[in-house]
């Protein structure tokens, strides 16, 4: 059974609003699918309709609201958002916690195009007063992840609206050429670094593809002695997002489901920002890597029953909608 995104209603959205407002703020016995179901643009034209007619933030109200279940809260105030003000929360969190949350960082960088991280970094400068950039850069203590962030985010720069097979292919004989060839088992850091910084991600793609092609195996392959663990760590979570997220994001989801998992927001995280992206892939490659399907494998680990149907609704969401 899949969830299909709901075409907008001639009228408006004014009943769904009533609806709303009239649960009193319990989300849990409300019907979850009438906002799973709903596409950016309707969510956003929902908002717009709830505060014309009750005069509050629907955002506010659900934050709010459902105390008993408060992930659901969270989960469905994140889903309301536009992409890029949920993006630029998201980072603020992921920089305030006791640890900084890397993988969050990775995920808006690598997997955002380069004009929505340029809504994000003003949604963020707008929202917090910082300059996200800035704040990457100060994080305490210093980390590889630093490093590699701020290559991603000065790639989103690299203005070059086509990819070249050619570039492709000479950076990915530059990173065999300063590694492998040279013998040392390690890579170049300085060399990926400043690739990183001059492509784009749809060339970073097609660079690692190359690679691959023309080497008979994954630049990660060649990530052992020579390096830090740490940045080859992190370096192996940037190019596992960038170069396959279904199977990446369905690892990651399965680690979560299960508890085996230090990063405790990624199930809501990611269920809620790739269901308009790539759900059908992540829900297949799923299946395959772990002969579950995703929709069950939530059932069954989340007691929550608002919570749950809201992931499950969203797990099944089966949609055309264009990648971000």
């Amino acid at each position: 059974m899949t969830t299909k995104i709901l075409p907008s209603l001639a009228n408006g959205f004014e009943t769904e609003c009533v609806q709303i407002h009239d649960s009193s703020g319990k989300f849990s016995e409300m019907n979850h699918s009438l906002l799973a179901t709903r596409s950016q643009l309707e969510r956003r034209q929902i908002r717009e309709t709830y505060k014309a007619m009750y005069g509050e933030d629907l955002i506010n109200i659900l934050h709010k609201s459902n105390n008993e279940e408060p992930k659901l809260s969270a989960a469905l105030s994140m889903w309301m958002l536009d992409l890029h003000e949920r993006d630029a929360i998201s980072a603020r969190e992921a920089l305030q916690g006791d640890d900084t949350n890397y993988r969050v960082l990775v995920e808006i960088f690598v997997g955002r195009k380069s004009s929505h991280i340029e809504l994000m970094k003003r949604a963020y400068n707008s929202r917090f007063r910082r300059n996200l950039d800035q704040d990457i850069i100060k994080i305490e203590p210093p980390h590889p992840y630093q490093m590699i962030l701020v290559a991603l985010a000065t790639s989103h720069k690299a203005h070059h609206v086509d990819v070249s097979r050619h570039v492709a292919k000479c950076d990915a004989r530059r990173l065999f050429d300063t590694g492998v060839r040279e013998g040392s088992g390690a890579i170049e850091e300085a060399v990926l670094l400043e690739i990183i910084c001059k492509r784009s991600i749809p060339q970073l793609k097609l660079t690692f593809s190359s690679y691959k092609h023309i080497y008979g195996h994954d630049y990660t392959k060649v990530l052992k002695v020579g390096n830090s663990r740490e940045f080859v760590a992190a370096l192996k979570v940037v190019l596992k997002c960038m170069c396959n997220p279904p199977n990446y994001y369905a690892k990651t989801l399965y680690a979560s489901i299960n508890g085996t998992s230090a990063d405790k927001g990624a199930l809501s995280r990611i269920m809620v920002n790739r269901a308009e992206v790539d759900m059908d892939e992540i829900r297949k490659v799923f299946k395959r890597k772990y002969g579950k399907e995703l929709r069950d494998a939530i059932s069954e680990s989340i007691s929550s029953r608002g919570y749950k149907d809201f992931l499950v609704a969203l797990a099944n969401i089966t949609t055309s909608s264009p990648k971000f």
